[in-house]
């Protein structure tokens, strides 16, 4: 099989992007689309913080309260591809442009949900650009670099979402507990609109830039390889959430960490992931396929170590910075993985990117809780966790095995 894709700059070094009158640095215009990460990732992870301020003043449980996050996930899982598809025939920048805005849009009404069934209804609005503004914004600024610097081109469009861990979610989390909760989905929707104005004015459409087809998006879901790399991440990387989900608990419970210092800890986390993005788009350059299979079995080795380690705060903070570093590191690689196997539909494929991530979300933290309610301790989580890389391994294996017999 071809491992081609669309048409991006010519090859060479870098060479500034023209918008308009002005030209702008392809770097410049990078960080222009992770901006949208970086709103993307507060909304997602600061409800979670905010949860019981917006259960109390809505009248609801906290338990009830977590309705309003499963519906953000859900959003997420069918608005990636449905999004994809409605707007396949849309100039990609175009579409990134009216994504931006729906996040302004929709946190700005969450701020201002009169009650509990309202604010649901609207945070699953609010999910629904996620996976989309990702996949359409790692195929524009794929188009915007040389082929060889594409996967450090991808990690740069996914910066904002791990930099949301470390910058994003605290600030929010306090604006939430200083100002109340509303005021954290206000300084979300400022993040967006800021988003919207340098998307407008920074990046470029490249040439040729006329969107995809229904038919070449929907032919991506003919692929095996789409199919096995989804299964990859959606397998291989429930891992984390199967520890995050409950990491309050095991780092309190098993490490003595108060619960004040536990926000701390998880800056850890975000910094992890933060890196390992960055290192993962310069490996992704040199050995795609030998970065995620390493990354899998690195993974698998973190949460077993994990189970040791968080019993004590310093090495549950390096844990934490471990099981962020090594889950980022492999995604650049994968979502260039996907991209060149849907050559003729690629925003539907980088989109479903997302939607693998949150199946993996749910499983990890799924099998987290079940392992916990059999009573099998705080460190059953990390170790159940440990298990699904090898399952990540075995698909990406007859992923790597099928591509190889193609190419012979």
């Amino acid at each position: 099989m071809s491992t081609s894709v669309e048409p991006t700059a010519p090859t060479g070094s870098p060479q500034p992007t023209d918008t308009g009158r002005r030209r702008v640095p392809a770097a410049v215009s990078l960080a222009a689309l992770s901006l949208g990460g970086l709103a993307i990732g507060t909304t997602e992870f600061a409800s979670m913080g905010v949860l019981p301020g917006f259960a109390s003043d809505l009248g609801v449980s906290v338990p009830t309260a977590g309705i309003a996050i499963s519906a953000y996930a859900l959003g997420v899982v069918v608005g990636a591809p449905l999004i994809a598809l409605v707007g396949a025939r849309w100039p990609r920048k175009r579409l990134v442009v009216a994504l931006a805005v729906a996040l302004v849009l929709f946190n700005a009404l969450s701020a201002i949900a009169p009650s509990f069934l309202p604010f649901v209804a609207l945070r699953f609005l609010a999910g629904l650009p996620h996976g989309a503004y990702f996949g359409t914004a790692a195929v524009l600024g794929s188009a915007l670099v040389p082929p060889e610097k594409r996967a450090r081109a991808l990690a740069t469009v996914m910066l904002g979402l791990t930099i949301a861990n470390i910058v994003g979610v605290p600030a929010a989390t306090w604006l939430g507990d200083t100002f109340g909760w509303r005021s954290a989905y206000l300084a979300v929707t400022v993040i967006a609109l800021i988003t919207v104005l340098a998307v407008t004015t920074l990046v470029p459409s490249p040439p040729g830039d006329r969107g995809g087809s229904l038919r070449g998006e929907l032919t991506a879901l003919t692929r095996p390889q789409v199919w096995l790399t989804l299964g990859v991440i959606a397998t291989g990387f429930g891992g984390l959430f199967a520890v995050y989900s409950y990491i309050s608990p095991i780092l309190t419970a098993q490490a003595g960490v108060p619960t004040s210092t536990v926000p701390l800890l998880l800056g850890a986390l975000g910094i992890g992931m933060t890196v390992g993005n960055v290192a993962g788009g310069r490996f992704a350059e040199r050995a795609p396929r030998l970065t995620i299979a390493i990354a899998l079995v690195v993974y698998s080795a973190v949460l077993v170590a994990f189970t040791v380690g968080a019993h004590h705060e310093v090495s549950a903070t390096l844990g934490l910075f471990a099981l962020g570093f090594v889950g980022m590191s492999a995604g650049p690689a994968l979502m260039g993985r996907l991209i060149d196997f849907a050559a003729e539909g690629p925003s539907l494929a980088a989109a479903s990117f997302h939607s693998a991530f949150n199946v993996a979300n749910a499983l990890g933290a799924a099998l987290g809780g079940a392992v916990l309610a059999a009573g099998l301790g705080y460190d059953a989580p990390a170790a159940v966790g440990a298990v699904l890389p090898l399952f990540g391994i075995v698909v990406f294996a007859v992923s790597v095995r099928m591509e190889r017999r193609r190419a012979v």
